[in-house]
């Protein structure tokens, strides 16, 4: 039976290297991000793997837009099996100075768009076997006064408080959705991947590494949250 996985936030780094390593396994991937340029190539060079995939263009700041990616998926590849949550938004660096909609923004991609594209997709998750929504989260979420520091050194304020709350959210829908046998997890990147927007020269992991990390959880099926450095 086919199996489709949805990447939401679609770019190079982590997202390309779990879109390739689930395609790997079996699975469809539906693309999603702004770029229709970028998702375009995307598909293509998945399917010069071998890798069915389709191309869904959305904004993912908007809740009412992330929602209907779901059904455009599931048009396009057949049921949906996992969802993977790689989007993010910086706004609202400065706390004190950034306006309401930027920190509503970072707000709106980390949880509101989030918890809506499980919502869409619950009907399919709760009939797929090994059905699963898989988050990636940065190290800003954690509570810890170095961490904390850092988001204000950096001017990062606004991605720590929403990775708090995407934090969170993942472990509470692993509660949520545990009777369902709906696995929920996250990994916490706790470094700069190579090949990123982020990175900068000095980057230290690898997107395999990442994206390796997220087939072991999704196999195993056990901790909401663990960490890769």
């Amino acid at each position: 039976m086919t199996k489709t996985l949805i990447v939401c936030g679609y770019g190079p780094g982590i997202s390309t290297s779990v879109a390739e390593k689930f395609g790997a396994e079996g699975f469809s991937i539906a693309l999603v991000a702004r770029n229709a340029e970028k998702l375009q190539n995307g598909v293509k060079a998945l399917e010069a793997k071998g890798i069915k995939a389709a191309a869904i263009t959305a904004d993912l700041t908007n809740p009412t837009d992330a929602r209907a990616v779901v059904a455009k998926a599931r048009g396009a590849l057949g049921p949906i099996t996992a969802l993977h949550w790689n989007a993010y938004a910086t706004a609202a660096g400065n706390l004190l100075e950034a306006d309401a909609g930027d920190v509503r923004a970072a707000l709106d991609v980390a949880v509101t768009s989030l918890l809506a594209v499980v919502r869409e997709a619950l009907p399919d998750l709760r009939k797929e076997k090994d059905a699963a929504v898989l988050v990636t989260n940065g190290g800003l979420a954690l509570l810890d006064a170095k961490i904390d520091a850092m988001a204000v050194q950096y001017n990062a304020m606004g991605l720590a408080i929403a990775n708090a709350a995407k934090h969170k959210l993942v472990r509470l829908l692993a509660q949520k959705l545990k009777p369902d046998n709906v696995y929920v997890g996250e990994v916490i990147v706790q470094g700069t991947i190579k090949g990123s927007a982020a990175d900068q020269g000095n980057a230290n992991l690898e997107g395999a590494k990442v994206a390796a990390k997220f087939w072991e959880i999704y196999r195993a099926r056990r901790e909401p949250s663990v960490s890769v450095s």
